[in-house]
Formats: C-alpha cells, sequence, structure tokens
C-alpha cells in the first residue's frame, strides 16, 4: 500500500444484488476473497471476455492500493458441453485440447498486464468436491436424481430463489419457454447439478453415486469458490450475462448447502459492441488478441481502450476510432513521462504540493466511487496539462513520479510484461551502460535505434523501463 498524506475516502461499488451503490463490508477486513468466473477454454479469448478480466484486474488492483489484502481466485471450465465438442471435433483428449486454451489464455494475461490470480483452479481437479456437494444437495431434499440419471436441482426449495437477477418466479412455471433443457427433470426451471453420460460425451466422464457424467456448470464455480474462499465470499465477479441463471444457480446451490449467505457484494462488467454491433461469427467481430495485434495496435493499447473507454456497468463500444484514440492518449503520457526524463533532479522539490496533493486525492475519490476510471483519467490528463505548463515556465516540480506511480499500479500501461527479444534486450544493456558512464550521446543513439524497431524507453528513478510501441 502506498502512502498518502491524506485519509483515503471509502470504497464503495454496485452491488448487483441490491441495485446500489454501497461500502464494500469484508468479513475479515483488511483481507478481501475475490473469485471471478474465469474462460471456458474451448477457444481463444476474445475482446469481450477480455473487458470482464481487465475490470476485474482494476477492482483488484484498486483494493490493494486502498490497502486490501485479496485473495483472487479464477476459474477454468475445462469440461462442459463446448469443451466436449470442440475437443471430440479435433480428435485430441479432453485434457489435451483445453491445456492448449489454458496456455494461451495465460500467455494473453501476461501480454495485458493482468495480475496473475493467487489460484487459478480447472473444474475437472475438483470432481470428487462437487460430487460430495451435490450429495449433501440430495440429502437435504434440494436435489433429485431425474428419470435419465442425471441430478437436478429443484429450485422450488429454495425461496429465494431470483433474488439477483430480480426474475419473476410467474415464469418459473411448468409450461413456460423461458427454460429449455435436454434432460427429464420435474420443472423446467430446475438445473443440472450431474449430467449422466451421453453418446456425444465420448470417452469424458466420471463415476459418481448416480450414473457415469459430469458435473454441471453452475456445480463447478460453487465448489472451487468455497474450496479456496470459504462458504462465504465477499465479491463475486463476472460478466452481465453470467447474473442469470450462472450467478442465480450458484447462489442457490450454495446457499442451499452451507446455511448462510453466498456473496456479500456481486460485481458484474457490461456488454462489448464492436463499431455498433453485437460480437458475431456472421458479421466477423470475434477479435482475439491476436487479431488486434496484426492490425498494428499494441496490447497496452487494447488494455487502455478496453480500461478506459467506459464505466464497467456500461456498454462498450469497441470501434478502430476508439483504439486509435487510445492510442493518442498513450502518447500524450509517453511525451509526458520523456519531459520528466529530461528534468534534472535539482528542479525537483522533495516533498509534495498542494496541488499534487489535490490530484492525487481526486483520483482516488473517482476509483473509491464504484471504480470511475473514467473520471479518475480525466484527472490525470488534467494534471498532465497543468504540470506541463509547470515545466514549460521552468518552476520547481513536486515529486510527479510518484503521481504517475499512482496512476500505473491502476491503469498498468506503463510498463508491459511482454517477452524483449535478445536484440532489444542487448541495445538496452547498451544504453544502460552508456547512461552509467555519462555518454549522453551514445544513450539519445541508442534511444533513437529502439524507438525505430518500436520500442518505447522510459528513464525512471529506479532504471530504464522498456515497451513496444
Amino acid at each position: 500500500m502506498m502512502d498518502f498524506s491524506f485519509p483515503l475516502p471509502p470504497f464503495k461499488l454496485f452491488n448487483t444484488l441490491s441495485r446500489s451503490i454501497e461500502p464494500i463490508n469484508p468479513i475479515h477486513p483488511p483481507q478481501i476473497t475475490l473469485y471471478a468466473c474465469g474462460p471456458t477454454v474451448y477457444n481463444l479469448a476474445h475482446i469481450g471476455n477480455f473487458r470482464t478480466f481487465l475490470c476485474v484486474d482494476l477492482l483488484r488492483r484498486a483494493l490493494e492500493l486502498f490497502g486490501y489484502k485479496v485473495t483472487h481466485v479464477m476459474n477454468y471450465t475445462d469440461v462442459d458441453d463446448k469443451t466436449i465438442a470442440a475437443s471430440r471435433a479435433a480428435g485430441i483428449s479432453l485434457a489435451a485440447y483445453t491445456q492448449r486454451y489454458i496456455d494461451e489464455f495465460e500467455k494473453d494475461m501476461r501480454t495485458l498486464n493482468m495480475l496473475k490470480p493467487h489460484f487459478q483452479p480447472r473444474a475437472t481437479e475438483h470432481i470428487e468436491k462437487m460430487i460430495e456437494f451435490i450429495r449433501q444437495l440430495l440429502e437435504k431434499d434440494h436435489a433429485y436424481i431425474g428419470q435419465d440419471g442425471s441430478v437436478y436441482f429443484r429450485i422450488s426449495s429454495f425461496p429465494d430463489y431470483g433474488k439477483l437477477s430480480h426474475l419473476d418466479k410467474e415464469k418459473l412455471k411448468i409450461g413456460t419457454q423461458v427454460f429449455s433443457d435436454e434432460y427429464v427433470k420435474e420443472n423446467y426451471g430446475d438445473f443440472a447439478l450431474w449430467k449422466a453420460k451421453k453418446a456425444e460425451d465420448g470417452d469424458v466422464g466420471w463415476i459418481s453415486p448416480w450414473e457415469i457424467g459430469r458435473p454441471g456448470w453452475h456445480i463447478e464455480c460453487s465448489t472451487m469458490s468455497i474450496c479456496y474462499l470459504g462458504k462465504q465470499i465477499d465479491i463475486h465477479c463476472g460478466g452481465v450475462d453470467l447474473i442469470f441463471p450462472h450467478h442465480e444457480n450458484e447462489i442457490a446451490q450454495s446457499e442451499s448447502m452451507t446455511g448462510t449467505n453466498f456473496v456479500r457484494h456481486w460485481f458484474h462488467v457490461s456488454h462489448v459492441l464492436v463499431e455498433g454491433e453485437k460480437m458475431s461469427k456472421s458479421l466477423g467481430n470475434i477479435y482475439t488478441l491476436r487479431d488486434i495485434l496484426d492490425k498494428g495496435f499494441s496490447a497496452r493499447v487494447l488494455r487502455y481502450h478496453l480500461l478506459t473507454s467506459s464505466h464497467y456497468r456500461q456498454t462498450l463500444n469497441f470501434t478502430w476510432q476508439g483504439m486509435e484514440s487510445a492510442r493518442e492518449a498513450l502518447k500524450r503520457i509517453d511525451s509526458w513521462l520523456s519531459r520528466l526524463r529530461d528534468i534534472p533532479p535539482s528542479q525537483f522539490l522533495g516533498h509534495e504540493t498542494d496541488e499534487q496533493i489535490s490530484f492525487n486525492r481526486r483520483f482516488l475519490e473517482a476509483l473509491a466511487d464504484d471504480l470511475n476510471i473514467t473520471e479518475a483519467v480525466g484527472h490525470l490528463f488534467d494534471w498532465i496539462r497543468l504540470t506541463n505548463r509547470m515545466m514549460d515556465e521552468g518552476k520547481q516540480l513536486p515529486p510527479l513520479y510518484k503521481s504517475w506511480q499512482l496512476v500505473d499500479s491502476l491503469l498498468g500501461v506503463g510498463e508491459l510484461n511482454v517477452e524483449i527479444p535478445p536484440e532489444i534486450q542487448s541495445l538496452l544493456s547498451m544504453r544502460a551502460e552508456a547512461r552509467k558512464k555519462k555518454d549522453w550521446q551514445t544513450s539519445d543513439r541508442l534511444r533513437q535505434a529502439l524507438l525505430d524497431k518500436g520500442w518505447i524507453v522510459q528513464d525512471t528513478p529506479e532504471g530504464q523501463k522498456a515497451w513496444k510501441e
């Protein structure tokens, strides 16, 4: 946690359950348990997925900045209808197929400078615990065995069903078309906890007390969150598309099994459109990180665009013009940082000024107000304009790197965890040696050589930092 010369504001966040902005209320402060629904690993993650994951990354960074000690769990759904169908179509085992996309996803996370979750459990590693979870629900009469040998949750046994999505319970009557399921069950609204093996499942299946089969999607997240974070967790994250039925079903089965409230705070990120259109295969607008890089944009530009173009609860319209704007915004930041590099240490004050304290406070107040990063970034560019004028006038400057450290601990665009090629690393080493010898001419020549190869170099009190534009 950074030290601030003023008290931090209370951190407030919209809670989907109450439909209101509330102060976060951890079970054991300053500890915060945070569970995020991760990817279903049957294909590459796209920008819609990454908008949610990046907003969760931003939330974690903000919580840690405010002094909370976060335990972050994000799961992998590595067995479901999609992963089984895709692995069979590819002619390889489910484990080998999903490992391929887990590896690709983790590579993308590193490229986008996302903090690594403390735990990344896979559904297939927790089958026995899921079976025990289901057994307890059967024992408490919250579940039943269907005609096909699958096990279903009986939603009529949970009076609070629908409290997260504010679902009209009249729609749950037998005979409505709200729900669909290929398995035989008592009520359309009942959902599968265990799916009996079918021919299209191939060799995927686990022995259970009921039938050979596999877990339902919803029981996977409930089981893994309880395994790693306990019966009650502080914050549960995901996209708005997961509110119903996935998170609604998680609540029902978890609270029925434990007898206690499952989640204190629900955090949901809104949809992404592309040029005003819904993402779809038919429109050819489902973009992965690789597609973005192939179009000449860097990962830091994508990160910046997905984080700052709109508030996390508002739909984000991804556009190529928006990506160009993000690139220009980062150039303004880079230009400001470059100016700082050229300022002699004697021009910096040894203490923060009232203006710097005011900026820091306004930046943090925006974050504390439902993670309003768009407002916070507005304050950043006001600060850049002010300090650029101060530099133009040759005034004494506050320790500006401290403010940038604050900003980039949230934005994560100052340097990305990309692999630096040996050729670039060699140039960086030569430049570091030149600066050590105060050979500024060689240092500048090497900086330009790096820039010609698409690498930006920033000199900081901790040494030079490099990233690919």
